[in-house]
Order: C-alpha cells, then structure tokens, then sequence
C-alpha cells in the first residue's frame, strides 16, 4: 500500500493566497467607498478618545 502525502513546495503558486475577485478589487479603488470609510473609522476613533476623556 502506497500512500502520498502532498506538501507545498515554498514559493509555488500554491503557498500564495488567492487572487482578489473582480468587485473586492472594484471597492478598493473605489473612492466614494474609500471616503466613507476613512469618516467611519474616524468616528470610531473620536468614540474611543472622547470615551476615555469622560
């Protein structure tokens, strides 16, 4: 009996992550996306800093 067992070769297409699909890379160069999310986590920094200043 003859068993196999696959390992990644380092630096193979394999050990890479996966290729981003067409609308991740379409929300990341968005930039009416980006706008709204660099102002939400602005806001969840000023929560943070307004909340430790009470």
């Amino acid at each position: 009996m003859k068993t196999e067992t696959e390992k990644t070769i380092p630096y193979s297409e394999l050990s890479f992550a996966t290729e981003p699909t067409r609308w991740t890379k379409f929300w990341r160069k968005s930039f009416i996306f980006q706008i709204f999310r660099f102002f939400l986590l602005n806001l969840k920094i000023m929560r943070i800093v307004v909340g430790g200043h009470s």
